[in-house]
């Protein structure tokens, strides 16, 4: 009966050339770039630089003896070594270090026993060491420019530059010690920040 299998071979055909039809296709492997003789021929090629995104700020540790005097006169001494470290590596790499103080006292801190901030002098003198590029600006260079330290005020800064940096500093503290003062081991605070 040759009808029925010519249209048993014709509809499998027509099978198969549908399977073939619908099959995925794969894509060509990709292939480097092709350039004519004398020619430049790019590759583009990425890298990531990291940073610790890190700001900080490093003082001396305590207790720091600054020296003695009377009352009605003056002690003068250096804080030591004070570093801003910035590891942001950043566009725009600028900061500002400010410095405070609270009050001293002695004994139960009474008003005869404290020393008031306002009666504590700073000036950060010109940088000790320094890294990376930019501008770096001591907020006291020398002696006259000296602030009391009962509100916050900058102690260093950096103005311009880019990519990681530091700064160090040694800071001269004066404390100007009241006429009524007693006598004793006085106690407080010098607060560093930078941001």
């Amino acid at each position: 009966m040759p009808g029925p299998t010519r249209r048993s071979a014709t509809l499998a055909g027509g099978v198969i050339a549908a399977a073939l039809l619908t099959a995925p296709v794969s894509a060509p492997p990709a292939e480097a770039g092709t350039c004519a003789a004398s020619t430049t021929c790019p590759t583009t090629v990425t890298f990531t630089v990291t940073a610790p995104d890190s700001l900080t700020i490093s003082v001396p540790n305590g207790p720091v003896n600054i020296g003695s005097n009377t009352p009605g006169n003056q002690i003068t001494g250096q804080l030591g070594t004070v570093t801003v470290s910035d590891q942001r590596a950043a566009l725009t790499a600028t900061w500002t270090a400010t410095v405070s103080a609270t009050s001293f006292t002695t004994g139960t801190g009474t008003a005869a026993e404290t020393i008031p901030a306002s009666s504590v002098a700073y000036w950060s003198g010109p940088a000790t060491a320094t890294t990376g590029t930019g501008t770096f600006v001591p907020g006291q260079a020398n002696a006259a420019a000296a602030v009391t330290l009962d509100q916050p005020r900058t102690a260093f800064s950096k103005t311009t530059g880019s990519g990681d940096n530091s700064a160090s500093w040694n800071p001269t503290l004066i404390v100007t010690i009241p006429a009524q003062a007693v006598a004793g081991l006085y106690t407080g605070t010098i607060n560093h920040q930078v941001a």
